[in-house]
C-alpha cells in the first residue's frame, strides 16, 4: 500500500480538494485498493469543520463528493504512517517539518513539484477562486499520480 497524506493549513480547501480528486482518478483506474488517500492541516482552527463549500461546490461540477470529510490535524505520529506528505504551499511545508521535526526520509513535497512547477497553489479562503485552485489541485495531482504508477 502507498499512502499519501495531502496537507494544507486548516484541511478544509485544497488538500481535501487534492484528496478526493486524486481518490476520483485511482478509482477511474481501478487502483484504489493499492493507494491510500488522506488530508489533514497543520493548524487547528478548522478542526471539526466540514470542507468549504466553495470546494464542495467545485468538486460537485466533476461528480465528486466530500460527504463524510472533516477537517483534522496532522500529527507527529502520522510520519511514520505514510510514504508522501503532499503540502500546497510553502507555508504547510514549514510547518509539517516543524510537527515532524524533520523529514529525515524526505516524504515532504509541494504538489505542485509533481507538475514540475515550483508554485504555491493559491489558498480559494482568500482568493475566493475555487476554479484556479482545482486546475492546479489537478495538475499536481497528474504528475503525482504518474509518479505513484511507477511504483506499483
Amino acid at each position: 500500500m502507498i499512502k499519501i497524506m495531502f496537507v494544507c493549513h486548516g484541511n478544509i480547501c485544497r488538500s481535501p480538494m487534492a484528496e478526493f480528486v486524486f481518490k476520483d482518478m485511482i478509482k477511474r483506474l481501478g487502483i484504489q485498493d493499492k493507494i491510500v488517500v488522506e488530508s489533514s492541516a497543520t493548524s487547528y482552527e478548522e478542526i471539526g469543520n466540514p470542507v468549504h463549500d466553495g470546494t464542495r461546490k467545485k468538486l460537485s461540477e466533476y461528480g465528486i463528493s466530500v460527504k463524510g470529510k472533516y477537517a483534522k490535524k496532522l500529527a507527529k505520529s502520522d510520519y511514520n504512517d505514510f510514504d508522501y506528505f503532499i503540502g500546497m504551499d510553502s507555508a504547510n511545508i514549514r510547518n509539517m517539518n516543524i510537527i515532524f521535526g524533520g523529514d529525515p526520509d524526505n516524504k515532504i513535497s509541494k504538489l505542485l513539484e509533481f507538475a514540475n512547477e515550483t508554485g504555491d497553489i493559491a489558498d480559494p479562503w482568500y482568493t475566493g477562486n475555487f476554479d484556479i485552485t482545482y486546475d492546479d489541485v489537478v495538475r499536481g495531482c497528474n504528475g503525482l499520480l504518474e509518479k505513484i504508477k511507477e511504483e506499483l
